[in-house]
């Protein structure tokens, strides 16, 4: 069943590169993701409306040492952040329907403060200015803070509700079902792409309008098998869930389509992260 999973997958990344040859940037490598095709469909997808004003609460704290506040977003017109400081650098974060999240991709990188972190994390293309870019890009273990062994066996010994994993002390990765609660406030799998990307960055115009703040850029992937490749086209983010003992599941948004999906990779590819606030 898992191959059928690859190849279909694998057929839809084909369309891709045909839609990136077409605009003239041949520097990405080919890269084969594999997961759900069935529940992956939302990254595809386009068309519809969604309601792009939010209403949330504002807080602010200091957990754990860390440096935090958040703002009230009353409109998509009117996005106010928050700050977190997290490993020496300074975040934007954002809340939006009733999660705080950071409003950037996860850039940490302390292997001498968390040792599992150590070969498993990358910048695009081993460039730093694409660490400052996009943040860094992660595999599912080095996320989750958990020995690289659990990549191909089950970890849910070792997986607390909230887990922390490479995220500051009082913020988690999202587990999938948290990221379905996102999406749905965002409007749905159909449409939510748009409002969820950067308004710049996205090749083939694949821009979004950025409405909650959420600021997705297009990181791109590290394939375990094939390098990296894709920085322009997707933004994929990891969840806190497995699906399977070698595979965990992921949020994706594609650069021609307005909207997002979710389906499983194998743990050993790496991906960006967001944290969500405890």
């Amino acid at each position: 069943m898992k191959q059928k999973q690859r190849i279909a997958l694998f057929g839809m990344v084909a369309v891709a590169l045909i839609f990136a040859a077409c605009d003239g940037d041949s520097g990405n490598n080919s890269t084969e993701m594999e997961g759900n095709s069935s529940s992956s469909t939302g990254i595809y997808s386009s068309g519809g409306q969604v309601n792009s004003s939010a209403a949330v609460n504002s807080s602010s704290s200091s957990i754990g040492g860390l440096s935090l506040s958040a703002e009230v977003q009353s409109s998509s017109s009117s996005i106010e952040y928050g700050t977190l400081i997290y490993g020496g650098q300074t975040y934007k974060t954002v809340t939006i329907g009733t999660q705080t999240w950071m409003a950037e991709n996860l850039n940490y990188a302390d292997s001498a403060a968390m040792p599992n972190l150590k070969g498993s994390s990358w910048c695009y293309d081993n460039s730093v200015d694409s660490c400052a870019k996009y943040g860094r890009l992660y595999t599912w273990t080095a996320a989750m803070d958990i020995a690289s062994s659990y990549q191909s066996v089950s970890a849910s010994a070792v997986i607390s509700a909230p887990h922390q994993g490479v995220c500051p002390a009082g913020w988690h990765i999202p587990t999938n079902a948290e990221w379905t609660i996102f999406e749905n406030f965002v409007g749905g799998e159909e449409t939510a792409g748009t409002y969820l990307k950067s308004t710049s960055g996205w090749s083939n115009s694949g821009n979004g309008t950025d409405a909650y703040g959420f600021s997705a850029l297009p990181a791109g992937i590290r394939s375990y098998y094939d390098g990296f490749g894709y920085v322009g086209y997707y933004a994929i983010f990891w969840s806190a869930t497995e699906g399977g003992t070698d595979s965990a599941y992921y949020l994706g948004l594609y650069y021609v389509s307005a909207g997002m999906g979710t389906g499983s990779d194998v743990k050993n590819d790496a991906f960006s992260v967001r944290c969500v606030q405890n």
